[in-house]
């Protein structure tokens, strides 16, 4: 029976789609194998809009024209979220707002109440937001911490997307690791060569909230330890991506947004490479998916950039 928190999503999506303030999803894709690893490599159109939307129109002598063009760079959507996307309260300290340039359909950002910055290490209020819809909805939650890391926007903020066939997830990944890891088992995996940490977490349908939220902290917090990951004054360093779903958690720290100008995510990890412009489908091909993420990583032996 689909939740109550569901129905909501689904009903704010028509009705945003309806009035023209969310736009349907338009993508093409194809298929990609490397290493036994299938790649869904997706053109989706609003990708290109949102690149549009953050930069400032120049009007007579250079000035910067706001009504009726892009928007500031400056402007925060999280903290007074447009209420044709607002779906509600997640938790005491988030709320769920429908992913304004989506990647797919009932794609939802969990944002801070209270301004944070993005790139400050997750804590047991973010996995506890993402715990409450992965255990009722399933799904991938993920993390870009900070700009290298496909971050676009520093209000602190996590995301989600729903189980499907075209949507990454670390089903695959996963499928990938030796049988009968135990809960809280930290490892690599043999296919991703990049530094990296893959970890059994209590996280998916049917999980209890509390626990999957301590579970999926404290991955994170070992995963940090052993790859380095360290806060300072700027938040975590290096950039991160975490992924979570399927009792999976994936942590890896990121030397650069970029792979020959395709903006690569905590998504791309997931299988599901987006990309702006059709054109880009070929870069990724040609060089191979894994090489594309080595290359925007850290080598697997240590610190410095791929």
């Amino acid at each position: 029976m689909e939740s109550t928190f569901m129905r909501t999503v689904r009903a704010r999506t028509d009705a945003a789609i309806a009035s023209g303030d969310l736009q349907p999803i338009q993508a093409d894709q194809v298929v990609l194998q490397d290493q036994g690893l299938s790649f869904i490599v997706r053109w989706v159109a609003a990708l290109a809009a949102k690149d549009a939307a953050g930069k400032p129109a120049s009007g007579p002598g250079g000035a910067t024209i706001l009504p009726g063009g892009p928007r500031d760079p400056g402007f925060n959507p999280f903290l007074n979220p447009d209420p044709a996307l607002l779906v509600g309260t997640a938790g005491d300290h988030h709320v769920a707002i429908l992913n304004k340039f989506p990647v797919c359909r009932h794609h939802l950002v969990l944002a801070r109440r209270v301004f944070a910055e993005q790139q400050a290490p997750l804590e047991q209020v973010d996995f506890q937001a993402l715990a409450a819809i992965l255990s009722a909805e399933g799904g991938l939650g993920f993390y870009n911490g900070g700009a290298a890391a496909g971050a676009s926007q520093r209000h602190k903020h996590v995301q989600w997307i729903p189980a499907s066939d075209q949507n990454a997830s670390l089903r695959a990944l996963g499928a990938g690791m030796p049988e009968g890891l135990p809960l809280g088992a930290i490892s690599r995996h043999p296919a991703l060569p990049l530094a990296h940490r893959f970890a059994r977490v209590d996280a998916g349908q049917g999980a209890d909230v509390q626990a999957s939220a301590r579970s999926m902290l404290t991955a994170f917090g070992q995963a940090c330890a052993e790859l380095d990951l360290r806060a300072g004054v700027d938040g975590l360093l290096p950039p991160c991506n975490m992924l979570a779903g399927d009792g999976w958690m994936l942590v890896l720290p990121r030397s650069k947004e970029h792979f020959q100008g395709v903006s690569l995510n905590a998504l791309s990890f997931g299988g599901t490479i987006y990309v702006r412009d059709p054109a880009q489908i070929d870069a990724i091909r040609a060089a191979g998916p894994l090489k594309a993420l080595a290359d925007v990583a850290f080598p697997a032996s240590g610190r410095q950039p791929a």
